[in-house]
């Protein structure tokens, strides 16, 4: 017999990983040892974090990286699937999210080393050709760049690693979760009293952290791209650390956020990211075509903020009630 969620207890665990922290909230019944847990998600973003940083030289990425063009590489299968999945979704998006564009995040500062101007211009004159046109990927767990490439999965890379997290806690048989790191969060079921987790969408402010909304989710994760923590001032204006694919330059009028809703971590953190890239207009017309759900906002000519939905789970709760298909269920409310 399944106890009541009144003899449960919440479990609270946390530690450090790709310069941020990792968080996971869990029931459990009295008497549970966290410690094996705990030791088992560190142990999870910390191979994800092993394979594929752009910070550790010795990560598996970057020895993919320092391969020479046309030489097969083997990749372990996490890093394979990752790719995978970004190159998948590069195609989709047209190019809008590229996980070749290493060089450009590095010159321009939001790598390990300052940014260089000799670096932008070289980055910015380069001849550039998405990341799916000359990236291969085999069967048999092997990378080849057919051209000069420098990838960087910081744009999925991150919601991979929440992926991992729940999918260790559900090798311990935990069915009742969130996990996150840095905002970018997923749910496992419900709460204990068989409601909704909630999840708070922040205010794209650059100067405190605060919600603009509340969304409430059930097997499904949840990611943001902004352009108000991340960023270089040149010349007096802030630059986002979202580039620009064909450009190899920060995003010049991008929306505030951009928050997607995907059944995993890593794939609503890459069209996050896409749909900054594209704007809300372009954006919000390839939502729609690739049946994506996600919020867009926007700032004003005054600095106001104002939203454009797209999707059952934002369009519908922008109504006034939730929304409800496959395994998700959640609403959003405006605060």
């Amino acid at each position: 017999m399944s106890k009541m969620f009144t003899d449960l207890r919440q479990i609270a665990l946390n530690g450090p990983t790709m310069g941020t922290r990792w968080s996971a909230l869990f029931p459990a019944p009295a008497g549970f040892d966290p410690a094996p847990v705990q030791t088992a998600l560190q142990a999870a973003v910390r191979e994800v974090d092993a394979q594929m940083s752009t910070w550790n030289p010795a990560s598996d990425l970057m020895r993919l990286n320092a391969a020479p063009t046309g030489e097969w590489v083997a990749v372990p299968a996490r890093l394979m699937a990752v790719l995978r999945l970004g190159l998948k979704i590069g195609r989709a998006s047209n190019g809008a999210f590229d996980i070749g564009m290493g060089d450009a995040v590095a010159a321009w500062g939001f790598g390990p080393n300052a940014a260089t101007p000799g670096h932008i211009r070289a980055a910015m004159s380069a001849h550039r050709a998405a990341a799916h046109a000359v990236l291969d990927l085999d069967a048999a767990g092997r990378a080849r760049k057919h051209a000069p490439i420098t990838l960087d999965l910081n744009g999925i890379a991150k919601g991979y690693g929440v992926d991992r997290l729940a999918e260790v806690l559900t090798d311990f048989g935990l069915t009742s979760a969130l996990v996150g790191i840095d905002g970018e969060m997923r749910a496992l079921g419900l709460r204990p009293d068989g409601t909704p987790w909630t999840i708070a969408v922040e205010a794209p402010d650059r100067t405190r952290r605060a919600p603009h909304s509340i969304l409430a989710l059930q097997d499904a994760a949840v990611a943001t791209s902004g352009d108000y923590r991340h960023w270089i001032n040149v010349q007096g204006r802030r630059l986002s650390h979202t580039m620009h694919p064909t450009k190899a330059a920060p995003l010049l009028a991008p929306p505030a956020s951009v928050t997607v809703i995907a059944q995993t971590c890593a794939e609503a953190d890459a069209w996050a990211t896409a749909l900054m890239v594209l704007g809300a207009d372009d954006g919000a017309t390839l939502a729609r075509q690739c049946g994506l759900d996600a919020l867009f906002l926007l700032r004003d000519t005054t600095d106001r903020i104002r939203t454009v939905a797209v999707g059952r789970m934002f369009s519908q709760a922008a109504k006034g009630w939730g929304a409800q298909g496959g395994r998700e269920v959640g609403k959003y409310s405006p605060l």
